[in-house]
């Protein structure tokens, strides 16, 4: 691999940020003496470099010692210090320049040890300037350790939240398929060609459930079609004891839901509703606009009885999921209607592809 020839960002502010403070010094040095144009580049170049040198020189030991991985409390105990040390080696080296500027270009007869210990104003000069670089590359490094934190957690949520929903997926699709073998086994002595029928619906279903399983939502229409398989199913074991009467707002059709949702619903009715009948019945399915939702209701013959309300495996299964995609804002309702008839209402909030 070829080096990258660009510079960091980190440099690149280095360069930048210590060239302009650097600059303004020296205009100041310009505006208020009469040194020639080499001993201000001399000095411009020199601030630069004391400034990039001690600031990086602080950087290495910082990662060195991982402050940047230390709580505020435990990272302003330690940088304190640091900034005042930083501030005296400032003092210091520009103390060390001025010096020999003094004596090897103006002549002076200048004491080492008297200009090292000169600190106004260059001692407050520098506990400003190292002051906001330090604060400013840590609160740098703890910002972007906060979107670091906060993508990771967001990956991990949706991690989490995919698992679930295969995990409580996989339990429905053995579920489901064990209630179709179960409608062609009857059909498989007694009527062979329904049987035939029955496995070709039953291998589209299946074929596009386990498609579907890979979507989060799919549109109402799949949904749908999906539903009226099952029913066809279901039929050709039931004959003229089931029937289905579907009404939707056609402008919903696109709108995204569950896979194996309203299938899950309608597979409800007939286990708990037409089955236990004689006479069967009719299962009622509607789907309208309810302000910023959808609500879905499935009706059919029966009463919920004391001891399971109906909330078998796929009912409880089909609330968790709602609840983790929906994040708590799609419900589900069962309850008894006058005139022996059970109402399933489902509300989901309205996404579209």
């Amino acid at each position: 691999m070829k080096p990258d020839k660009h510079l960091s960002l980190y440099w690149k502010c280095q360069f930048l940020g210590w060239g302009i403070v650097s600059a303004y010094w020296a205009y100041r040095v310009v505006t208020s003496s009469d040194y020639g144009f080499g001993f201000n580049l001399l000095n411009y170049v020199l601030d630069v470099g004391i400034g990039i040198g001690l600031t990086h020189l602080y950087r290495y030991f910082a990662l060195r010692l991982s402050w940047h991985t230390l709580n505020l409390t435990l990272l302003f105990r330690r940088i304190l210090p640091a900034i005042i040390l930083l501030s005296i080696a400032f003092m210091l080296l520009n103390n060390l320049k001025w010096h020999y500027f003094q004596v090897l270009i103006l002549n002076k007869d200048r004491v080492l040890l008297s200009s090292l210990l000169t600190w106004e104003p260059i001692l407050i000069t520098g506990l400003r300037t190292m002051a906001i670089w330090v604060l400013a590359y840590h609160l740098y490094h703890y910002y972007q350790r906060e979107i670091v934190t906060a993508t990771q957690n967001a990956e991990l949520s949706l991690i989490a939240k995919q698992a679930q929903l295969d995990n409580l997926t996989n339990q429905l699709n053995p579920h489901f398929l064990f209630n179709s073998l179960n409608s062609i086994k009857s059909l498989v002595i007694e009527k062979p060609e329904k049987a035939r029928r029955a496995i070709d619906l039953l291998s589209d279903i299946l074929r596009t459930s386990l498609y579907e399983k890979e979507e989060l939502l799919i549109p109402l229409k799949e949904e749908l079609n999906l539903v009226q398989d099952y029913v066809e199913l279901e039929k050709m074991r039931f004959e003229e004891r089931l029937d289905l009467s579907v009404s939707m707002e056609e402008d919903l059709a696109h709108t995204l839901v569950l896979p194996l949702s309203i299938q899950l619903l309608i597979e409800n009715a007939i286990k708990h509703g037409i089955d236990k009948r004689i006479d069967g019945g009719t299962i009622l399915l509607s789907i309208k606009k309810q302000g910023e939702q959808v609500r879905i209701v499935v009706q059919n013959p029966g009463r919920l009885t004391q001891g399971d309300n109906h909330k078998g495996l796929g009912i409880k299964n089909l609330s968790k999921r709602l609840f983790i995609q929906y994040n708590g804002e799609a419900s589900i309702s069962l309850d008894d209607e006058a005139g022996d008839r059970v109402i399933v209402t489902l509300l989901i909030p309205i996404q579209t592809s």
